[in-house]
């Protein structure tokens, strides 16, 4: 429950401030920006096999770290800039992750050449619009989708690695492609209308 507008929250919240403020400012909310699209692309696959509250926490270092995630400047990332990255407590020390995602800023560069945008791109797996979907237990919330399924076989295709399935359905309930917030959390109708 927020104490201060007695509304309840999507569970996995939790108390911790910056958690909440993300899920009440910004998880679920349709993205249309491509820098920011790439952002959570990076910041979701380096969330794999740790909690989304420790990759949270380390988003301001990640963000300075990765050149404020626009993709043209992380797509020229050298070796030295990887060796630099892998001294950085701040973020996620994992080589195979800070390379996928200098790879992966490179991916969209090509699909912004190819359809114009990243955006375009990642919507046309739900039709250009959000899903709005109605789960009333977090045990209904699905893992992966047909959608996401989709989207991971065309980015892994395209180049893209750490975006299995799993991981892209992370990335769209993120930014928006799907409304995946509880039906009596006060952010599903809030949400369900932009």
């Amino acid at each position: 429950m927020d104490s201060q507008t007695n509304n309840t929250r999507c569970t996995w919240a939790g108390n911790d401030p910056r958690m909440m403020a993300y899920h009440d400012q910004e998880w679920g909310v349709p993205v249309h920006d491509d820098r920011l699209l790439f952002e959570f692309l990076v910041l979701e696959g380096a969330q794999a096999g740790l909690s989304w509250q420790t990759i949270l926490n380390k988003r301001d270092a990640y963000r300075e770290a990765f050149a404020n995630f626009e993709p043209a400047r992380v797509a020229r990332f050298d070796e030295r800039r990887v060796a630099r990255l892998l001294a950085n407590a701040g973020i996620v020390r994992n080589r195979l992750k800070i390379e996928s995602a200098i790879s992966n800023a490179r991916a969209v560069l090509h699909i912004q050449r190819e359809v114009g945008s990243f955006d375009r791109f990642v919507w046309g797996f739900v039709g250009g619009a959000p899903k709005n979907n109605r789960w009333t237990s977090v045990q209904d919330v699905p893992a992966r989708t047909a959608e996401s399924d989709a989207l991971s076989k065309a980015l892994i295709a395209r180049g893209f690695r750490f975006v299995g399935s799993t991981i892209c359905y992370a990335f769209m309930q993120a930014t928006g492609l799907v409304n995946d917030h509880l039906v009596d959390c006060f952010r599903h109708a809030k949400v369900g209308a932009t």
